[in-house]
């Protein structure tokens, strides 16, 4: 792995779309640092495993939704430089999270 010299500085970005666009970049090494550091234990405790698993983990589903949020969903996404579906998913995600914080609390 190399050493955090050797390794890219993450700039500050203007726009999600640029950050986006930055780390499509660099994903070859991003990929290659981060399966390193899993084979070498070296990763942060959680983060790569737990997002590893959780892709393993997913199941596909079919959903049946007004055209009119799925073209809304297009557009902030592309705003954020993100696929449609990966938006709506972080969507459901922020609302799931939000809702268990509420009932608990």
């Amino acid at each position: 792995m190399p050493s955090k010299a050797e390794r890219p500085k993450v700039p500050r970005f203007e726009t999600e779309a640029a950050e986006a666009r930055w780390w499509y970049a660099h994903k070859q090494m991003v990929e290659e640092n981060l399966s390193q550091a899993m084979r070498d234990g070296t990763a942060q405790r959680g983060t790569a495993q737990r997002l590893t698993r959780e892709a393993r983990e997913s199941k596909n589903i079919t959903i049946r939704m007004p055209i009119a949020d799925i073209e809304r969903a297009r557009k902030l996404s592309a705003k954020k430089g993100l696929g449609y579906q990966t938006f709506m998913k972080m969507l459901l995600h922020e609302a799931l999270e939000k809702e268990e914080k509420r009932r608990a609390g």
